[in-house]
């Protein structure tokens, strides 16, 4: 018998609610409900220098504002002793060790320009420190923790939306870290272990976390764990092609709110950028029916200023939404 779909909403409190999360999140409540499976919300806050006080409950209540639910909840920071068990597994098979070194240092290793984050370290500080102090002490920083990748540690996996793919970790990332908590974790660790632990059988998210799949799946792996399937939705952009920040106009949920757009208008508008109406307003619920996965277009969905402002301009006209 096939196992129950689980999935989740998982947002994280560094800044307001945009387009592009709602539209993400879409996918992953149409993808669970459409299924009859159980949807779960996690609340990601581990980043703690970059979390905005009051984001986590703003994003909540733009979630309820345009209908999302969801069926158990919970948060990043109180399953701080999962993250430490899976540390302590991990180091018990000689998979992680303490490194003092920084970004910068890392940068400065590379042989090669690296893309974005995308940055390979050479396992300079393996067999470096006894143990996470030491690496402090030498530092005069907070250290992390790193996997310790193997020759052979090549992931390939088929994406459901984006299709087959494939990384040498360990030739493409080398060594890459964990936490920089020593009983804490960063994202790539603390979201394989919440998905395992609350029974996820398939990840939604934004593509530009594609690359972060093979090293989790290698967590997976060394932890003992069945991976989930994973589904990566291209991402709403600018007209540049850049991910969405303030240049690009106001994308704020809590905008549209404010200016007394309907939820459904908003929801209508996302819809078409997935292929599915004529942008016409509609509710989760009505979208249940007509959300065809195959449609989504492959590309990244681009906006403008007046595409956003179109959003707005049929509330400030009078036109009926």
């Amino acid at each position: 018998m096939t196992s129950r779909y689980v999935g989740r909403l998982a947002p994280s409190p560094t800044g307001a609610l945009h387009l592009g999360n709602v539209r993400t999140f879409m996918v992953a409540w149409l993808r669970a409900r459409s299924r009859g499976g159980k949807l779960l919300f996690r609340m990601e806050d581990l980043d703690h220098p970059r979390d905005k006080p009051g984001a986590a409950a703003a994003a909540v209540d733009d979630l309820r504002w345009l209908g999302f639910d969801w069926d158990e909840e919970c948060t990043q920071s109180e399953r701080r002793p999962l993250y430490a068990a899976a540390i302590r597994s991990l180091r018990g098979q000689g998979r992680v060790y303490p490194c003092a070194c920084s970004r910068k240092d890392v940068e400065n290793a590379q042989s090669a320009p690296h893309a974005g984050e995308q940055l390979f370290y050479p396992g300079t500080c393996r067999g470096r420190f006894a143990t996470w102090e030491d690496a402090a002490a030498f530092a005069g920083r907070t250290p992390c923790w790193r996997f310790r990748t193997e020759p052979g540690d090549v992931v390939s996996f088929t994406d459901l939306f984006a299709g087959p793919q494939r990384m040498d970790v360990a030739a493409t990332l080398g060594d890459f870290p964990l936490a920089r908590d020593r009983d804490g974790a960063g994202y790539t660790l603390a979201a394989v272990v919440d998905d395992a632990a609350t029974g996820v059988t398939e990840v939604v998210r934004g593509d530009d976390l594609l690359a972060a799949t093979p090293p989790q799946i290698l967590l997976y792996r060394a932890l003992g764990l069945e991976p989930p399937a994973f589904f990566h939705v291209p991402l709403v952009t600018g007209m540049d092609g850049r991910r969405l920040a303030k240049r690009h106009g106001d994308t704020r949920v809590a905008s549209y709110r404010a200016a007394g757009v309907a939820p459904e208008r908003v929801l209508g508008f996302l819809a078409r950028s997935c292929g599915w109406g004529d942008g016409s307003p509609t509710t989760l619920r009505e979208l249940l029916g007509a959300c065809d996965f195959a449609a989504i277009p492959h590309a990244p969905f681009r906006v403008s200023e007046q595409l956003i402002c179109d959003i707005m301009y049929a509330k400030q006209s009078g036109v009926k939404t």
